[in-house]
């Protein structure tokens, strides 16, 4: 992902079969016999992978549960292919919707992972609709185990290794930029140190992008110094014990995407990549991923169809070339994507059906996801993250998994983020920023797709390897495993034209429990410094007096709200007056409003024509884009209109600027362009 996604993402805007849990099940008459082969092809230091097929020996069951005792004190972690629920250690597992018939003499299959300690014996009876599966006449159910002790699933369990990989991480635009080479996009070359860090931070798999075709000669072979490099970071992180993603990466839109008016020559440029990277990496062990194509996208194509066709044929040749070439490719976890790597649902379905037709189960199914578009790059008012940007990402979520992870087929969410964060972290608010991204760790651990998270160098240091923002990472990692409480808002304002009065915000618990408010280490005092009720917190006008001190304008104190699990929420205690703008003068490439923004912060601003038409980009809202259109510099004391903003202006033609501040304070400005001068005033 690069800031060139951006411009294609606002275009777009104008089982685990089924999870752990509970499902009722209204089965039919018992099965008079049924035989059950237990196999557990993997175990790990206290996890394994079970797969379980059960066989009909009677009449037609239409609605089936399986049931067992675990003999050791297991328990079951995810399925896919059943919904299993446990009681104790009764266990029982409930068909699917689409595998609920099993005629007579046929079989069904389910899996799952599990969790064991002290031993991990197979269980030595199932019964099937109640009715104990003999197979024959005293024959107990077939069980089968392998064990592994490398501490990871082995190669080609692939639900199992996709749970292994999470949490990921990806090394963007560094192997991937499209310059002469991997600091050409302005990162530092890629250091073991780098690696090590990046594992010391708990991530489990790193994905490294790779741009080739700036490295191919005219016979498409790739330049030798280049492959070694890429197998040199490859051969690090695998040593690291990562589990590592490689793919085919910027070439998508840089010649790619040429595929409909040049379908032989691109396909043969994309094969001969393939052939050579195959044939490069066949030896490595299997925690090496070959993922097919990023954001795979067509030019001049004729629609929907052929973009399908198109994408599907590159998918093929992929898998094709690689099975072919043997070694641990044979079985090497293959990652295929959606067209754009969306989560529409025809996108979704155009690569199930692609999936499906290749009958090959170490697959894994790919999308991205930087959040609703007006919430994501802070324009149209999007500036929280409300309910409508909730809904985006519950919907996207659920659609992946109905579509890929409840039929068994696992899924990797190969990037996520915000694409404001391609210009500033803070072009979203730090607090909404933070909800978003709770939110969408908690998601997608419901919906067991693995995550990795999109970094060009604008979040871990390459080389101080510190984190840009320690909150955001803190809240991300705490999302790998629980939730955190958060509040409506990290901001309280009180006016100091004004007497202080008491605030009041909305908690968030998340299903945790709010249990106290701090400054620092020090506990404020409940019925004193605030109270709580139901989800309603309230700082008292007392305390926000006391720790206001001098009135400064500005954040006067820090407070947390803690909760019963997950990170604490940060409030800072914020005092403001309405800010104040002067008059200015300057030329459409350097054009900034003089503020005093008295301890105020701006949250985004509307433009329109006296006519009360929209001014500016975005035509079809009033409210601009942060740090595209406009900017607030607090150290300076400005607010800075871009030459984009003034690109899409009318020549002489008043523009009325209404300036949104999270206090809730709005200020009126006006700017005129004629030619390339412009004039504002209050």
């Amino acid at each position: 992902m690069t800031g060139r996604r951006v411009a294609a993402l606002a275009a777009a805007f104008v089982s685990v079969a089924a999870s752990v849990g509970l499902a009722v099940v209204a089965p039919a008459a018992a099965a008079p016999g049924c035989k059950v082969d237990y196999a557990v092809p993997s175990q790990w230091q206290n996890g394994f992978t079970a797969n379980v097929s059960v066989t009909n020996l009677g009449e037609r069951v239409d609605g089936w549960r399986l049931t067992w005792t675990w003999p050791s004190g297991q328990q079951v972690t995810q399925a896919w292919n059943a919904t299993v629920t446990s009681s104790g250690a009764q266990v029982t597992a409930a068909n699917a919707g689409y595998n609920a018939v099993i005629e007579p003499n046929a079989k069904v299959s389910f899996g799952f992972n599990g969790s064991w300690s002290g031993t991990n014996t197979a269980p030595q009876s199932f019964a099937l609709n109640g009715v104990t599966c003999t197979g024959e006449p005293g024959t107990p159910p077939t069980t089968t185990t392998t064990t592994t002790t490398t501490g990871n699933p082995v190669p080609g369990d692939a639900m199992a290794q996709v749970a292994a990989m999470q949490p990921g991480w990806n090394l963007g635009n560094t192997l991937d930029a499209t310059g002469s080479d991997e600091t050409s996009w302005g990162n530092p070359r890629v250091t073991e140190a780098l690696l090590d860090n990046v594992k010391a931070q708990g991530f489990k798999s790193i994905r490294i992008p790779v741009t080739w075709g700036q490295h191919q000669a005219a016979d498409h072979t790739i330049e030798a110094a280049y492959l070694s490099r890429v197998k040199e970071v490859v051969g690090w992180a695998l040593a690291d014990g990562f589990h590592v993603m490689i793919n085919i990466h910027h070439d998508s839109w840089q010649w790619i995407s040429a595929m409909p008016s040049n379908r032989t020559g691109v396909l043969t440029r994309y094969n001969a990549i393939w052939t050579q990277l195959a044939a490069a990496f066949k030896d490595s062990p299997g925690k090496l991923v070959f993922e097919s194509v990023n954001e795979p996208q067509f030019t001049g194509s004729s629609g929907d169809a052929q973009n399908a066709q198109l994408l599907h044929e590159l998918n093929a040749s992929f898998r094709d070339i690689v099975r072919r070439s043997g070694g641990n490719n044979a079985s090497r976890l293959l990652v295929l994507p959606t067209l754009h790597t969306s989560s529409d649902q025809a996108r979704l379905d155009e690569l199930a059906t692609s999936i499906r037709g290749f009958g090959d189960p170490n697959l894994i199914a790919t999308f991205h996801y930087y959040g609703y578009w007006p919430f994501s790059v802070n324009v149209a008012g999007g500036t929280r993250y409300d309910a409508t940007a909730q809904k985006d990402l519950t919907d996207s979520f659920d659609r992946v998994y109905n579509t890929f992870v409840a039929r068994g087929v696992p899924v990797v969410l190969g990037e996520y983020g915000l694409l404001g964060f391609d210009r500033h972290t803070g072009t979203i608010e730090q607090g909404e920023k933070l909800k978003f991204f709770e939110h969408l760790g908690y998601y997608a651990r419901t919906k067991k797709i693995t995550t990795m998270l999109w970094d060009n160098g604008q979040h871990l240091g390459r080389t101080s390897f510190q984190w840009s923002d320690p909150e955001l990472i803190a809240q991300i990692k705490s999302s790998w495993s629980t939730r955190s409480g958060t509040a409506s808002t990290d901001q309280v304002f009180s006016a100091r034209s004004s007497a202080v009065t008491a605030k009041t915000i909305t908690l968030n618990t998340s299903g945790t429990t709010f249990s106290g408010l701090r400054q620092g280490t020090t506990e404020l005092v409940r019925g004193t410094d605030y109270t709580v009720s139901g989800d309603q917190l309230t700082l008292t006008a007392s305390a926000i007096t006391r720790l206001s001190g001098s009135r400064d304008y500005g954040t006067n104190a820090v407070l947390t709200a803690h909760f019963s699990a997950g990170v604490p929420w940060r409030i800072n205690l914020i005092t403001h007056d309405t800010p104040v703008l002067a008059n200015a003068t300057g030329t459409t490439s350097a054009f900034s409003i003089p503020t005093t923004f008295r301890g105020d912060l701006l949250a985004t601003m509307e433009a329109k024509y006296a006519d009360g038409s929209n001014a500016g980009p975005h035509s079809w809202t009033s409210y601009k884009e942060f740090d595209k259109a406009f900017a607030p510099n607090y150290t300076t004391g400005a607010t800075t209109l871009t030459p984009e903003f003034f690109a899409e202006v009318n020549d002489n033609a008043r523009v009325t600027l209404t300036f949104h501040y999270w206090s809730g304070a709005t200020v009126t400005y006006y700017v005129t362009k004629s030619g390339s001068s412009v004039t504002g005033t209050p």
